[in-house]
């Protein structure tokens, strides 16, 4: 049976997220959107976990202290037994329930992010697109029976432009992102008579410490913020405000989608030069 709309005005009084559990799974450190989106969580009253790679655990449990939370598991993705070591260990946590599930994770060999794409060779694709693309479908199949016991759910992932558009020194990281966009268009498919959404955000460029690395990745911060609309760059926050949104009930009705959070960016033909107002637009981060 269809379950009916939450009345909004439930929600004008409430937090977002009060009362649901959610993993979050990338986590690096306190510039990592990841980060962005647990604190947002936290914020609007959710129980978080966090699971990320060995040797981030320290620094993550550092982090944890400040949104409540002990629970920060391991795990490597790009291994089964310790996919579904971690959601038992937060299954248990969560009493065998959770409504939401964020995957931040994303990797690629820095000789596959710039030069010549044609340049990868088979070891640099299969192991960006498994640890990118594929550990959404093995976290959304150990997530699945406990999304299931909550009553349905939702899955985040983090993409963005260079899966769709050719972006310079991106490479393989934008062949990860088209193969995660449509994980997510078919995972959307199978999980939805579930009552489990899959939705992926797609940020504009955000100064973090992994895009640090990347080719002329400044270029792509000035680019935002004096052509974009909003003439001004997307931060981790304001992921995190937008995953609240799409992890809520508010939006239980949307699903399998790419969300773009570019400050208008992708609007813009390719010819498009700076804003006329881009002076005017000058914020802090300008």
């Amino acid at each position: 049976m269809d379950r009916a709309p939450p009345p909004l005005r439930k929600w004008l009084f409430m937090k977002l997220l009060e009362g649901k559990t959610a993993l979050i799974a990338g986590v690096a450190n306190k510039r990592s959107i990841a980060w962005g989106i647990a604190r947002a969580f936290h914020e609007h009253g959710a129980k978080v976990a966090l699971t990320c790679v060995q040797s981030a655990v320290q620094r993550v449990r550092k982090l944890a202290t400040q949104i409540d939370t002990d629970i920060v598991v391991p795990c490597d993705v790009r291994d089964d037994t310790a996919i579904n070591a971690a959601f038992d260990q937060i299954g248990t946590a969560f009493g065998r329930k959770l409504d939401i599930l964020v995957h931040s994770i994303a990797f690629a060999r820095l000789q596959d992010m710039g030069g010549e794409f044609i340049a990868v060779d088979r070891e640099g694709w299969n192991l960006a697109l498994e640890t990118s693309a594929y550990s959404l479908v093995a976290m959304a199949r150990a997530a699945r029976p406990y999304m299931v016991s909550a009553g349905g759910g939702s899955i985040l992932t983090m993409s963005f432009a260079g899966g769709v558009r050719v972006t310079p020194s991106y490479n393989m990281m934008g062949i990860a992102k088209a193969a995660l966009e449509s994980a997510v268009r078919y995972l959307a498919y199978d999980l939805g008579p579930d009552k489990i959404r899959v939705n992926a955000l797609s940020p504009g460029p955000i100064l973090t410490s992994s895009s640090m690395v990347v080719d002329r990745f400044d270029g792509a911060l000035d680019t935002t913020r004096n052509r974009a609309p909003l003439l001004e760059n997307v931060t981790p926050e304001d992921v995190g405000n937008v995953a609240v949104f799409y992890a809520s009930d508010l939006s239980r009705m949307i699903t399998g989608y790419p969300i773009r959070i570019d400050s208008g960016l992708d609007i813009l033909s390719a010819g498009s030069t700076a804003h006329p107002r881009a002076q005017e637009g000058k914020t802090d981060d300008g």
